[in-house]
């Protein structure tokens, strides 16, 4: 079972790899939160929108808590954003002035709004992310990453896990297979059971993709398909294959991959088999999706996204690439494609 591996096939393997750096500041890679819905201007949670340079976003969120005087552990976020970027995102503080907010003072971190609202921002109440990068040296490779990034805007791009989903080094998941599948402890935080889950089923998920398109099966629907509704997240099987085909050319559905748990609804006939031989073939059977419990009652994810007003231009001898991707989709899933390494 892979992890987050650069040999994954890629979808523009008939377009050479640019060479260029990456990151080669923490302003080279800028992240731009967009939110699911306003704060409403009344409550007793105040939502908190800043930007952050080179912290994780727990640690910006303690650093904020601490300032107002607030437990940290009842702050709340939508995601989890790069420390290695400059990123601006929101998060609630239960109890919080909103003066003191306001006049907070920390290096590498600046408030930016403070509204009210009447509930905890959750996981996940999140619409999408803004993503403004900058690969140096990568200029005069212009006309390649615009035909790549025309690819991703037709047919959409794999929307593989980062890297950085498994912990450092990729230890998540060997840490995970050594408690659910050969027995081990449990892990006593929720918060890490919760982790070392999502990783092992991440890295499924990435196998399934993986091997979908090395069959040559990215663009096109597969017999009992769970297809995903863009509009609306709705899922439904496939019944006619061409219907299908036309839809996803349209961008009215898209095909999804198993988040392997109890409670996930399964694909059908072909589809149903190519996921249950990646889960066979990492040596899981039901049993052991038990164990994942309600750190893990499954769900799909889209194989593929797409990401929206794109635009690529050259700067001198840099690249800028600017895109959005919906929430839970990577940047990793676009650059991997352009630079052809692990990114």
């Amino acid at each position: 079972m892979s992890v987050y591996n650069p040999d994954f096939p890629y979808l523009t393997a008939d377009i050479p790899p640019v060479t260029g750096l990456l990151r080669a500041s923490p302003e080279d890679f800028a992240v731009d939160e967009v939110p699911a819905y306003p704060p409403s201007g009344q409550g007793d949670h105040l939502f908190v929108r800043f930007r952050k340079r080179g912290l994780t976003t727990k640690e910006a969120v303690r650093r904020i808590a601490v300032s107002l005087g607030v437990d940290p552990r009842a702050a709340g976020w939508a995601g989890l954003k790069d420390r290695h970027a400059v990123t601006t995102q929101w998060a609630s503080f239960e109890g919080a002035s909103p003066d003191a907010a306001r006049a907070i003072a920390l290096d590498d971190l600046e408030v930016i709004e403070v509204v009210p609202h009447r509930h905890k921002l959750r996981t996940g109440h999140l619409r999408a992310n803004r993503f403004s990068l900058i690969i140096r040296g990568a200029g005069p490779a212009v006309d390649r990453v615009t035909a790549a990034m025309s690819r991703f805007t037709a047919a959409g791009v794999p929307n593989y896990y980062g890297e950085q989903r498994f912990g450092r080094d990729g230890d998540n998941v060997p840490r995970a297979r050594r408690w659910l599948v050969d027995g081990g402890r449990a892990p006593r935080g929720r918060f890490e059971r919760k982790l070392l889950v999502s990783a092992l089923q991440s890295a499924l998920f990435n196998d399934v993709l993986a091997a979908r398109l090395a069959d040559g099966l990215f663009e096109v629907p597969v017999p009992g398909d769970l297809m995903r509704r863009e509009e609306t997240g709705g899922l439904f099987v496939t019944a006619d294959l061409d219907e299908a085909r036309a839809r996803m050319a349209a961008w009215e559905i898209s095909p999804t991959g198993p988040m392997f748990g109890t409670k996930m609804r399964s694909a059908e006939d072909e589809a149903r088999r190519r996921e249950e031989s990646v889960l066979a073939a990492a040596g899981l059977d039901a049993s052991h999706l038990a164990r994942f419990g309600r750190a893990g009652e499954g769900a799909r994810r889209p194989l593929r996204v797409r990401p929206l007003d794109a635009t690529v231009t050259a700067d001198g001898p840099d690249l800028r690439l600017a895109f959005e991707l919906p929430a839970g989709a990577y940047a990793t899933a676009i650059t991997r494609e352009i630079l052809k390494e692990r990114a």
